[in-house]
């Protein structure tokens, strides 16, 4: 895995300082820690309890489209995918893609995929879970840091962005 982290440097120090520079530019309140690099839920779990975190642990998945183009899920680290949403918020099938195509087609290291700071080209989901936390946390690229920021501002953040945003619809449970 370092290895891969090695191969990636470069990529990742670029998402990382994309990070920081949408923060600037939003002038949107942060907090960032350095730490181990997180490339599981063990290790984001033990830090959490060690470091204090009490912001809601993020996860990304990146997926690609069936007919070809790339997503990004942004969720609570304890949702699953559902792919009928998803297709629903799409109008395309979708499938998780394996670390490699991953790493080619974004340059994040697997277990440590970052929501911002992605080519425009690709669409971003946000599952409206995340509202329901007063913090969100994620990897900013390099598996080493975790900037945690307000939910509140999380759509400050992502009309920031280039990317289409598209949130998922909200699933009711009878």
């Amino acid at each position: 895995m370092q290895q891969e982290i090695l191969a990636l440097g470069k990529n990742v120090d670029t998402i990382y300082q994309s990070n920081l520079a949408l923060f600037r530019q939003t002038g949107i309140a942060y907090q960032a820690w350095e730490h181990e690099p997180v490339l599981d839920y063990e290790t984001d779990a033990r830090l959490a309890d060690e470091l204090g975190w009490t912001a809601a642990p993020t996860k990304s998945l990146f997926m690609k489209m069936k007919g070809g183009g790339h997503s990004l899920l942004l969720t609570h680290k304890d949702s699953r995918l559902d792919s009928k949403l998803v297709k629903q918020a799409l109008g395309k099938r979708v499938s998780v893609c394996t670390h490699d195509e991953m790493a080619a087609a974004i340059g994040c290291v697997p277990g440590a995929v970052c929501p911002f700071g992605l080519p425009e080209e690709i669409t971003l989901l946000v599952d409206p879970v995340l509202y329901q936390h007063p913090e969100l946390m994620y990897t900013p690229g390099k598996p080493e840091f975790t900037f945690a920021f307000a939910s509140a501002d999380l759509d400050t953040l992502l009309a920031a962005l280039p990317n289409t945003v598209i949130p998922l619809p909200e699933v009711h449970i009878a």
